[in-house]
């Protein structure tokens, strides 16, 4: 109690939202940098480095499982996280989950491979996985409470969105990197020691972000908890008896914004690779200019969502992803790379809308004094089944001989759940004031 009081003291002046939503976009970005990096490398790497002796098969399935671990315990960390954000503050959690998710990518990069240790680097890669996952669950709904509870109400869906824009800086960064690799690297290089450089710049990239965190100061929203005494004693438990709906909710409305980069970044780029014949650099490419124009997109969308209500915009989102799910899937069998570019444009776009207005959907469902554990929550068991996404592709796929329809089958699905889900939520949010409750 003392060290929150003292952290969070009145005395402290708040820091600018604008500064602080751009302090938290650039740790969102240090997530999905290490989250892309190691999703292209799973689709890559990770079988011939780590699981050899399985084959290209085996090596590939245990490569996406290692995706979904993280995944997995996501939840786990979220309970953990959302306890610590929810009576120590949103601050002092966001600085262990991007030290935790920073130290663990820089680890993987020092990992010894099948033909240097056998097994040992598989079971080690597994176990940093695991800690990457647990700070996952954390960092997200810490990084939308910080940057929208510096915000007025007002302009919260706004501000909700810019962490949203470490996605694609992330991807950017990442699929950026592995480029210049491959073109500076022979491919024996690559696979021998140039797999390692990306994880390791993790490192200093941590630095940056951790000294950006610890330049802001806590919520005003959390400090008006504390002050008035409202801090929960299990808010992981009063967030199920309260908000169970909303929770159902916030799960639904998210699983296409995460479900999709799944699909499109990790098991599309392992798809277009072994079976339409495109090169890992052209699809490396092409996600790249994706991600340079989610960095407008997000933005005019957070905009929007001030407008016309972020459920909204997540549920047009949804819809727009779901009309066009087979024809964009249809279109990347003929194998050109201006289609690959256009593919990625529009199958960007779409699922952006539900992916820039979600924090501020789901900042609306849930009171303050439980909403750290509420979000955290929520996104991570969306997460938890958007991580099964590249395996589960891959077997329908293997099923169906890869048609060519199978990878439009599961964004159907995803995109149908949220959209479901954004209509409801669109009914029955109103803004969430300081200690609203049901």
């Amino acid at each position: 109690m003392t060290t929150a009081q003292t952290l969070n003291a009145p005395t402290d002046r708040p820091s600018a939202p604008r500064k602080v939503a751009w302090a938290s976009m650039v740790g969102t970005s240090l997530e999905s940098f290490d989250f892309y990096v190691f999703a292209y490398f799973s689709a890559y790497f990770v079988g011939p480095l780590f699981f050899e002796p399985l084959g290209e098969i085996g090596g590939t399935a245990l490569a996406f499982l290692t995706i979904a671990i993280a995944f997995v315990v996501r939840p786990v960390g979220a309970v953990i996280f959302g306890y610590m954000g929810d009576r120590l503050g949103r601050r002092t959690t966001l600085l262990w989950t991007i030290g935790i998710m920073g130290i663990s990518t820089g680890l993987i990069g020092a990992l010894p491979t099948y033909a240097q240790a056998g097994w040992l680097g598989a079971a080690l890669l597994i176990v940093l996985r695991v800690a990457q996952g647990l700070s996952l669950g954390g960092e997200w709904g810490g990084s939308i409470l910080i940057a929208t509870e510096h915000a007025s109400p007002v302009k919260r869906a706004f501000y909700a969105a810019i962490p949203q824009l470490g996605s694609p800086v992330g991807s950017i960064l990442s699929a950026g990197l592995f480029i210049v690799m491959t073109v500076a690297l022979p491919a024996e290089d690559l696979a021998a020691w140039g797999w390692r450089i990306p994880f390791l710049i993790a490192l200093p990239l941590l630095a940056v972000s951790l000294y950006l965190r610890l330049s802001i100061t806590e919520t005003p929203v959390f400090r008006g908890v504390v002050a008035e005494g409202r801090r929960d004693r299990t808010p992981f438990v009063t967030m199920f008896r309260e908000r169970p709906a909303a929770l159902a909710i916030a799960v639904g409305a998210a699983l296409l914004g995460i479900g999709s980069y799944s699909l499109m970044n990790t098991y599309t780029v392992n798809y277009g690779v072994t079976q339409l014949g495109f090169s890992f650099q052209d699809l490396l490419i092409a996600t790249t200019v994706g991600g340079l124009l989610q960095l407008i997109t997000i933005p005019l969308f957070g905009a929007w969502a001030t407008r016309v209500g972020s459920a909204r915009v997540v549920a047009w989102g949804a819809l727009g992803t779901l009309l066009i799910a087979f024809p964009m899937y249809f279109l990347l069998q003929f194998a050109t790379f201006p289609i690959l570019v256009a593919t990625m444009i529009v199958g960007g776009i779409l699922p952006t809308m539900a992916w820039a207005a979600l924090g501020g959907l789901m900042n609306d469902l849930f009171p303050d004094r439980f909403r750290y554990s509420a979000l955290s929550f929520a996104y991570a068991l969306a997460a938890t089944v958007s991580g099964f996404v590249p395996i589960v592709t891959l077997q329908l796929g293997t099923a169906t001989d890869f048609a060519w329809w199978h990878p439009g089958v599961i964004l159907v699905m995803m995109s149908a759940v949220t959209l479901v889900a954004a209509l409801v939520a669109a009914r029955r949010a109103t803004p969430a004031v300081v200690g609203a409750t049901v």
